[in-house]
């Protein structure tokens, strides 16, 4: 129980553009600035992703993009691997909230992680898993964490169907894009978004815990998320108050009854040793 009272939830940001930061909520059109009028992220949640799109992953295979769901939930993140600065800071903070966790890529859940750029090769993808595998040192990630490229269609019919919204600028020869990661259920729908480019490890592990139905996870991941809701305006869990003090008083009551039942037990035993001692 003492667990369930220091823990706190951590806020998370999202950001816009190259470099630029703004609200959790995509900012009004009429408000954003040049360069920026189609970019951001709409929630879709419950949206089923289209299962049936092609890409070709690191290895230069064909694969479709349910291959990788039916048994686990999924983490998906959209990046395009030529970025200068934004998606290397998505993938370094996912990194290290996958690191952060106990459950392993590849056996409690998968990841996902797709380039928008048509332009990206499964050479460049397989340079960026590379990179990444090597700072997760833990068996059975290149099993579980996959990097995929594909052609422009099947690119706009994923961000259209998660809400990633992003645009190219010919100028600078780069890609104005939110960033964001998204947790995706086994059967194939966006259940969650995590803004920013840092993922609160306890967070992500609820996140993952909740879309997997009870599939992987422990008895406090439960016991947490009846005390935690997503909420998806924040993009964060918090404490929902009523059921921490209901969960707190069953506690209660619980080591009352066993602390009685015990003095009880022991009450008679300890009259007689006692006057045992008197004689």
């Amino acid at each position: 129980m003492a667990k369930l009272a220091a823990i706190v939830a951590l806020a998370a940001v999202c950001s816009f553009g190259q470099g630029m930061t703004s609200g959790i909520m995509s900012p009004p059109t009429n408000v954003r600035p040049p360069g920026l009028k189609n970019v951001g992220i709409q929630q879709n949640l419950n949206q089923p992703l289209p299962l049936d799109l092609t890409f070709t992953d690191d290895l230069g295979r064909t694969v479709r993009l349910g291959d990788y769901f039916g048994k686990k939930p999924v983490i998906l993140s959209l990046v395009y691997f030529n970025c200068p600065m934004l998606c290397g800071e998505v993938l370094s903070g996912l990194e290290h909230s996958l690191r952060m966790m106990s459950l392993d890529v590849g056996k409690d859940f998968d990841v996902i992680t797709v380039s928008f750029d048509p332009k990206d090769t499964p050479e460049m993808a397989a340079k960026k898993k590379a990179e990444f595998l090597k700072l997760y040192k833990r068996p059975g990630g290149e099993q579980g964490w996959h990097f995929l490229v594909g052609q422009q269609a099947a690119i706009d019919a994923l961000t259209k169907a998660v809400g990633f919204q992003y645009e190219y600028d010919p100028a600078s020869q780069q890609f104005a894009h939110a960033t964001a990661i998204m947790i995706v259920t086994p059967g194939g729908k966006v259940a969650q978004y995590y803004y920013g480019v840092e993922y609160p490890p306890k967070d992500l592990r609820l996140g993952l815990v909740e879309a997997g139905n009870g599939k992987i996870g422990n008895v406090v991941d439960q016991l947490l998320l009846y005390c935690y809701h997503y909420d998806p305006a924040k993009g964060k869990y918090s404490a929902t108050i009523l059921r921490v003090l209901r969960l707190a008083g069953v506690a209660t009551m619980l080591s009352l009854g066993t602390l009685i039942f015990i003095m009880i037990r022991r009450g008679p035993e300890s009259d007689a040793t006692g006057a045992g001692r008197v004689r």
